[in-house]
């Protein structure tokens, strides 16, 4: 049904070879600013719902501040906290500052997982089973994939980055 040319798999036919082109010129094309679209909606959309305090994600916050910065107010943690959520959400848009938002990012995602650690009662069910607020954290894996794939189409400030 399918055979090898040139090391690559080949459809049996050149109308579904015009058809599989297609899909990968479309991807190549789509794939970058619909990844730095998606993750405008996620971090925007969730920012503001802990700026207006509406975030599903409060209760967890809260409890991950009292643990980690008792000292700080959650109130006004979680405004900031929203609005910095925001802003990397509007950085991704605006490829100038790719590397911002991706440095944000990292910040970010270090604070997300840290409940998977300080508060396991919330995040873990048992041994390796994640509750939802576990499962909403390790999801968050795809979208560290999502600004890897963003930071490869950066240009690079040296000769010394090579391609692999």
């Amino acid at each position: 049904m399918f055979w090898e040319h040139k090391g690559r798999v080949r459809f049996p036919a050149p109308r579904m070879n015009r058809i599989d082109n297609f899909f990968i010129n479309f991807s190549r094309k789509w794939s970058l600013p619909f990844a730095r679209f998606a993750l405008f909606v996620v971090f925007f959309w969730f920012g503001v719902l802990k700026v207006v305090g509406e975030s599903p994600a409060s209760p967890l916050v809260s409890n991950l501040l009292s643990k980690t910065m008792p000292f700080v107010e959650f109130n006004t943690f979680i405004i900031f906290f929203g609005l910095f959520e925001m802003l990397i959400g509007i950085l991704f848009l605006i490829p100038k500052f790719w590397r911002v938002a991706v440095a944000f990012l990292s910040i970010h995602m270090i604070t997300t997982f840290l409940p998977l650690i300080f508060v396991p009662a919330a995040t873990w069910s048992d041994s390796w089973i994640p509750t939802l607020e576990g499962q909403y954290i390790i999801k968050n894996l795809v979208i560290i994939a999502t600004a890897l794939a963003i930071v490869s189409h950066v240009p690079a400030h040296s000769e010394n980055v090579r391609n692999f």
